[in-house]
């Protein structure tokens, strides 16, 4: 059995169907399985042609011979006619055979009265290329021991013959592309460079050896073992290893980066060996490598596991299959289905019939609200920084970009990492391999808004109520007594406008205590704490508290300010700050791009709850609510009112407009914008004096008819020696320039 494989390596994929099925054989015109009359002999024979079909199901050929006359058919050598009919059987994988006799009585067809016995059957059975259907005809001779098959090759396909053979041509389905919001792409086919040897050119294989081994990365007992393969011949091109390409227009470009040159460089040392010869190779490729690695995530070859687990869904040997981030979320979708064709190739080569054809299904395409350019700003401005970053379009609901630094090249996976790499990636004390924004981390001040408003939600604590100014510190009694709460900055009046923009401890946490641990707890589970966000990517529930319960006062006066149990995922704090753009409604995060779906500006329709038109909502399959205005659905209806809401995104405009504001480094005079920063102090008891502190800072259009609306929730960690929030409040500000241009600060 051959095949022919069209950009693929050369391996051998037959799938052996080893479990035995039963043969259905009907009567022409008789119901309910085999029903023999007339004489006994031609009873015989069609038991005979059953037998026989049971045993190709079997794959048991030696009794398929012995039914045989082999003095008499095609095939007198027993080992030659099993290697004939396994090599087609096996190959095509046939399974479940059915059988109908078509015609019982055929002496009135012969031409001579010594013609042999004939049996008309029509057969029709399972293949790889689909189900198979054909009208044949089995020859018996009676001999001593009853009935025997003349055996021919047509008994296999009517058309075969001696000289044919039968071809499996393998139509490979072209996995779907990861696109971006503009049609940038993010994952798809792509072109890298495979390095090869021709062992008849090998000047001195030794040193060829050793001198690929340190531009390779590789063990020079691997480069020769790729050699010793059986099908190696003295003209052959052997793939030793892939690694990328370099293009003319990537050393054209102006200002070609160092990686590009030292490619180039590494190419030219390789071609200089004699015998080493670069070919181009169709891979998975990433255009945004490591800025988008953890949320493209990669694919990889099939293993043994894999073809067990998917066993049934179109899997092979050659395939390969989404490993992480979105290749494996989508990997149904981005799959496809191979197709292939089985026929017929005369001994000339030329195609005699198709006996069967699986068209091929490509893959699908899944374009991202992702923007690509977004997405590769916030890299490149915290790719040093162990921390992530979450964009949405804050009144559609669009996920512009989600990323998690320090990363990895997705490249890298497919082209194959060096063990040396590798264990880089995994001893990298800043954890490239952890994908933050699938975490849950303390919010630190950034979630001070979120206490604002269920303050005034629950009437506990009204705008204009002043606390008073009690210092740098405070604490509610001697029953606390050595912990104290601390803040920055000492304001009057100590209102919750002033609040939030000196980012005060103390008034928060006064505040939690007034809303009490019920009440709060009861909000926040209102706000999707403790359960899994609507989201294509799953997330990890937030939570107040590592218990069930707030268990005492400190712990609800600490998560008054983002701190004591609380954690936070940075998607769901995105998604929490759309309410206050929604007149309290909080928006649905989004993946998938829907071209009707709103957002204003990049996506292209109203806020939900605009006040141009009435807001409606309806109740969509998944239980969320869809705006009447924008496409944009809602999560979590009405968390709190629209006055409320109104009310903190004031005071969170004053954080970044106001001079005295911690997020004003961020302040635009073209565009106004509202946010909050954030500390969080991680330590391991009251009493340490080393721990870290995570840097956040949460910004967003405040107006909604900004043209190109965008909210930001980023997080570091490790700031407590470079600014704090501050430092976060400087990057997600070049971020914005970027994004919208700069110039505009004052």
């Amino acid at each position: 059995m051959e095949r022919k494989h069209h950009d693929r390596k050369n391996k051998t994929r037959l799938h052996i169907a080893v479990a035995a099925l039963s043969v259905t054989v009907v009567m022409a015109g008789i119901c309910g399985g085999v029903f023999f009359t007339g004489d006994g002999g031609r009873g015989a024979q069609e038991e005979l042609l059953v037998r026989y079909m049971e045993q190709i199901e079997r794959q048991d050929y030696e009794e398929m011979y012995r039914m045989t006359d082999p003095a008499h058919s095609a095939y007198a050598d027993k080992e030659a006619f099993i290697k004939r009919n396994s090599a087609i059987y096996e190959g095509i994988e046939v399974k479940d055979i059915r059988v109908e006799i078509t015609e019982h009585d055929r002496k009135k067809n012969r031409k001579n009265e010594g013609e042999p016995d004939a049996v008309a059957y029509r057969m029709s059975f399972d293949t790889i290329a689909g189900r198979l259907h054909l009208d044949n005809e089995m020859y018996f001779t009676d001999t001593e021991n009853g009935y025997k098959i003349l055996w021919n090759d047509g008994l296999i396909f009517p058309e075969l013959t001696s000289e044919d053979k039968v071809r499996i041509e393998p139509h490979p389905a072209v996995r779907g592309k990861i696109l971006d919001r503009n049609d940038r792409m993010l994952a798809g086919q792509g072109t890298a460079s495979s390095v090869g040897l021709v062992p008849g050119k090998l000047a001195d294989r030794e040193t060829a050896f050793r001198q690929l081994s340190e531009l390779l990365d590789m063990d020079s007992e691997t480069i020769r073992n790729c050699l010793d393969a059986s099908w190696v011949k003295e003209d052959s091109f052997v793939p030793v290893k892939t690694i990328p390409k370099v293009s003319e227009l990537d050393l054209m470009a102006l200002k070609p980066r160092e990686k590009v040159l030292a490619e180039k460089a590494r190419q030219d040392a390789l071609l200089a060996i004699p015998g080493v010869m670069i070919s181009d190779v169709e891979v998975r490729t990433y255009p945004f490598g490591a800025a988008a690695g953890h949320l493209t995530g990669y694919v990889g070859n099939v293993t043994a596991e894999d073809l067990e687990e998917h066993a049934g869904e179109g899997y092979s040997e050659n395939s390969v299959i989404g490993r992480s981030g979105l290749e494996g979320l989508f990997e149904k979708e981005l799959k496809g289905m191979d197709g292939c064709s089985i026929y017929i190739e005369r001994k000339d080569g030329r195609k005699k019939s198709v006996l069967a054809n699986l068209p091929v299904q490509n893959g699908q395409d899944i374009r991202l609200t992702i923007d690509a350019q977004l997405q590769e700003s916030l890299y490149e401005q915290f790719r040093e920084d162990p921390g992530c970053s979450a964009a949405m379009d804050p009144y559609s609901g669009e996920v512009l970009a989600l990323v998690s630094t320090p990363s990895f090249d997705s490249n890298d996976f497919i082209l194959g990492l060096s063990d040396a790499r590798w264990n880089s990636l995994n001893e990298d004390e800043r954890k490239p391999l952890l994908n933050r924004f699938r975490q849950i981390w303390c919010p630190g001040s950034t979630f001070k808004p979120v206490i604002a408003a269920i303050g005034l939600k629950t009437g506990t604590v009204s705008w204009q109520e002043d606390f008073g100014n009690v210092g740098l510190s405070w604490q509610k009694d001697d029953s606390w007594g050595d912990y104290y709460v601390t803040t920055l900055h000492a304001y009057e009046p100590v209102t919750m406008e002033n609040a939030l923009i000196y980012s005060d401890n103390i008034y928060f946490a006064k505040a939690a205590l007034k809303i009490g641990a019920d009440a709060l707890e009861r909000e926040l589970n209102t706000m999707g704490f403790g359960e899994q966000m609507p989201f294509d990517i799953e997330m990890p529930p937030s939570q107040f508290s590592n218990a069930e319960h707030i268990e005492s006062e400190i712990q609800l006066a600490d998560s008054g300010y983002g701190q004591g149990q609380v954690l936070v995922n940075p998607l769901h704090m995105a998604s929490l700050y759309t309410a206050f753009c929604n007149e309290g409604n909080v928006l649905k995060p989004r993946l998938v791009y829907e071209k009707e779906a709103g957002g204003n500006g990049a996506g292209g329709g109203k806020s939900a709850g605009s006040e141009d038109e009435e807001h409606e909502t309806e109740e969509n399959e998944n239980g969320t609510e869809q705006s009447g205005n924008t496409g944009a659905e809602i999560w979590l209806p009405q968390i709190f009112s629209g006055e409320t809401a109104a009310q903190v995104l004031e005071g969170m405009k004053k954080v970044v407009n106001n001079p005295e504001g911690t997020g004003y480094a961020a302040h635009r005079e073209d565009i106004v914008l509202a946010g909050k920063t954030g500390t969080a102090e991680i330590k391991t008891s009251v009493e340490d004096t080393e721990g870290t502190e995570i840097g956040w800072f949460a910004v967003f259009t405040a107006e909604k008819d900004a043209e190109d609306p965008l909210l930001i929730v980023s997080m570091v960690e490790n700031v407590k020696e470079i600014g704090g929030s501050g430092y976060v409040v400087h990057k997600d500000r070049s971020v914005l320039d970027a994004y919208w241009g700069s110039g505009q600060h004052n």
